[in-house]
């Protein structure tokens, strides 16, 4: 399109704006049939939630860090208890140790348990769990039986591309 008609568009569409609030069919039609094809805009990815991964992730640095599946998975009964529990001590701590890298917990109710509690109205029922005789009545008052954990912060590392998201302990082979 050359200088002398894209002046002509130019002032005819800022008078078109000016007095009508919109360009012409017309100039909008010619000028956007001379203006090369625009690639699609890019759409945001869509970060699609991956709760399966992440608890998969989750338990496969428990068991990288504190050998957690090995132990849930043995067969412990024919072991003396000894023995039981010096493997429990080592597993608490790595396992503990892991948690304590990866996620941030706090109580859901910071008060000491087997102590009473008045809980207010409007409380997140999935917070709180009430046992017991529970009635309607609010403020509710009863006995901590346990704090409950959120999780204020996670700060897991970057999942592996493909099928590796699903190996929870790789395979080990001595050659």
């Amino acid at each position: 399109m050359g200088f002398w008609k894209r002046l002509s568009y130019a002032f005819g569409c800022w008078f078109s704006i000016l007095v009508h609030g919109k360009i012409s069919e017309d100039a909008a039609k010619q000028l956007l049939g001379a203006l090369p094809p625009q690639p699609p805009a890019a759409q945001k990815a869509e970060v699609q939630p991956e709760p399966a991964d992440r608890a998969l992730q989750m338990l496969a640095l428990l068991q990288r860090e504190g050998r957690l599946v090995d132990f849930l998975l043995e067969d412990i009964g024919s072991y003396p208890d000894a023995q039981i529990g010096a493997a429990v001590r080592s597993v608490h701590q790595s396992c503990r140790e892991a948690l304590e890298r990866y996620v941030q917990l706090a109580p859901i109710i910071n008060s000491e348990e087997d102590q009473p509690v008045t809980l207010q109205a409007g409380l997140d029922p999935a917070s709180v769990k009430l046992i017991g005789n529970v009635t309607s009545e609010q403020p509710t008052r009863g006995v901590l039986r346990h704090r409950g954990w959120q999780a204020i912060a996670a700060n897991l590392p970057a999942l592996p591309e493909g099928a590796g998201r699903k190996v929870i302990a790789p395979a080990e082979v001595e050659v």
